[in-house]
């Protein structure tokens, strides 16, 4: 096993200690969805309450986003009394020296999704946009979003992951050989999810030869000369984030506070829990997973005023009007070139861009609407997922839509190891009751 570890360690990832609860805990009840979503909908998050009700929950040990800013301080020290009250309590099984294989399925999807939970090494991780290092932002982290976050980590002795963390692995050998074994695993838990979220299962990947499979597959991935070849970069990208972007952002930004004030010697600090951050790996490439767009919405805007930002981000463009919504996407959709949707009062258009400044759609717009947005404060943007609503906001008095095509999974690792950290709101992997939900857990405090 110390072979196989060696090598998990040189790419970034070692196995685990994870804790699920016993099983005569309600897992229905314990799971909850990732605090960031359904941070407009309090009535979510009600529902939640009422279902959990007063069994053990996480619930109970994170901070839904919808109530940041009432009473945090009072709200972070029930957080991590909960915490130590449970492990107190010790409701946890204790898997060690294991990954976990999930299978998620959900309403939305005729696909299912698989994943490996385990831990990444902060070391190997660098959130700037310019970042070289093995694990990198795939979004451009806005730095005010991460002290929040730490108020609630920085004293907590369990972490919950909700973070998703992708390989580009078309030729599928890191998960998907585990899915062929499944019938010779333990199966750790299977159960229905609240709120119309589907349903998981989890199963202990334990056995040496496995490992050791995932661990070659894994530095095949990020064999050098190899990947020079696939992409012409000498800087090797393992792991690009999925979702959760700010959560290990935050978990990064706290190992490094533990470092430089720590009393701990080095060799302690090399195995310290902290440094480490459980999350679930997927392939890009699993049919189950589905990168929908995220387009915008401009309020009080200038077209003229657009358009010339627009231009500044290309030689020049071409629009061509247009009178139905869906052959608009399905047109942008499978453009050869760079091409966007707009509308306002006046129609529906594609704007086709030539020669523009970033590798994909969504970069060239972001960059526009930021060099636009500069130029003229009086304008506000908002970002929808949807086409219909966004189409109906535009068709409001100096309000104008912007759709943008969903990117292509071949591109988006080309994408980030060209352009860097790809724009805020490029993507979203999937509805909010597709997000992954809170089952996990592990100690970051020694």
């Amino acid at each position: 096993m110390n072979s196989a570890q060696n090598k998990l360690a040189d790419v970034g990832i070692v196995l685990p200690e994870i804790l699920t609860p016993k099983k005569q805990y309600d897992l229905y009840k314990w799971a909850v969805v990732a605090c960031d979503q359904y941070t407009s909908e309090p009535a979510y998050w009600e529902d939640v309450s009422s279902i959990a009700g007063n069994a053990p929950s996480t619930l109970n040990l994170v901070f839904p986003e919808v109530s940041l800013g009432d009473k945090d301080n009072d709200r972070i020290k029930e957080i991590n009394n909960t915490m130590n009250e449970y492990i107190e309590k010790n409701i946890f099984d204790i898997y060690s020296n294991s990954f976990f294989l999930v299978n998620r399925k959900t309403p939305g999807l005729s696909k299912n999704r698989w994943g490996l939970i385990g831990a990444l090494d902060l070391e190997k991780y660098n959130y700037s946009k310019d970042s070289t290092s093995l694990i990198r932002a795939t979004e451009g982290t806005i730095l005010d979003r991460i002290p929040p976050r730490k108020n609630i980590r920085k004293n907590a002795p369990l972490e919950l992951p909700h973070i998703l963390v992708l390989i580009d692995d078309p030729d599928k050998t890191v998960i998907e050989p585990l899915c062929e074994n499944i019938k010779k695993m333990e199966i750790v838990y299977n159960t229905k999810l609240m709120k119309n979220g589907g349903e998981i299962t989890a199963y202990k990947v334990s056995d040496e030869k496995l490992i050791m499979q995932i661990a070659n597959a894994l530095t095949d991935l990020a064999n050098p000369d190899k990947f020079y070849e696939k992409y012409n970069s000498n800087n090797v990208l393992l792991y690009a984030m999925g979702d959760g972007n700010h959560s290990l952002a935050t978990a990064k930004s706290c190992w490094e506070d533990l470092k430089s004030n720590s009393q701990f010697s080095t060799n302690v600090l090399k195995k310290h829990p902290a440094r480490f951050a459980l999350v679930e790996i997927e392939n890009i490439f699993d049919p189950g997973i589905v990168f929908e767009p995220i387009h915008r919405v401009l309020f009080s805007f200038n077209k003229k005023k657009l358009f010339s930002a627009i231009s500044k981000f290309c030689n020049n463009y071409i629009i061509e009007k247009i009178h139905d919504l869906n052959i608009m996407q399905n047109t942008i959709r499978k453009s050869k070139f760079q091409a966007f949707g707009y509308s306002d009062s006046e129609g529906l258009f594609i704007v086709t861009l030539n020669s523009p400044t970033a590798t994909i759609t969504a970069g060239t717009v972001q960059l526009a609407l930021d060099s636009y947005l500069e130029d003229d404060t009086k304008a506000e943007v908002d970002y929808t997922h949807g086409a219909k609503i966004t189409f109906e906001l535009s068709q409001k008095n100096n309000n104008c839509g912007i759709f943008l095509p969903p990117i292509l999974k071949e591109d988006f690792f080309p994408a980030i190891i060209q352009d860097g950290a790809l724009p805020r709101k490029t993507f979203s992997m999937g509805e909010a009751n597709e997000k992954r939900f809170y089952l996990e857990a592990r100690k970051i405090s020694l």
